[in-house]
């Protein structure tokens, strides 16, 4: 199935929603993300868990990444649960966008009250123009 990414990341803040709704605040991030997993499947939202990317530094391999989500080869997912999210956490899902040439990422926190509104962060890499 050919996916529109505007779509595709509305299925993925919905199925978050979802997860949300019904879990609410509190947990660890694995528990929302095995949650998020089950929900995706659910909603036939094609995706790898827990995905390795390998880090390069001036073309030397120096290591791997993990991301959460690996949404349709496309959208990297983010989890966290945190009291609220810090400069860190953005930069973490830029970097993993950059190592992974993608240019679209979410950054979701479940320890909110509310996701729709404090919990969702879309991240977007725009190319460098020199």
């Amino acid at each position: 199935m050919v996916w529109r990414k505007n779509d595709l990341m509305g299925r993925i803040i919905g199925s978050a929603i979802e997860v949300h709704r019904i879990l609410g605040p509190g947990y660890l991030e694995s528990v929302y993300e095995e949650a998020l997993a089950h929900e995706f499947v659910l909603r036939n939202i094609p995706f790898e868990r827990q995905k390795k990317i390998a880090l390069n530094y001036k073309g030397t391999p120096v290591g791997e990444g993990r991301l959460d989500f690996l949404v349709n080869g496309s959208i990297i997912v983010e989890l966290k649960a945190v009291d609220t999210f810090a400069p860190i956490h953005m930069a973490q899902v830029l970097s993993y966008l950059k190592a992974t040439g993608l240019n679209l990422g979410l950054l979701v926190n479940f320890n909110v009250v509310k996701l729709s509104s404090e919990g969702i962060k879309r991240i977007i890499l725009t190319p460098k123009i020199i």
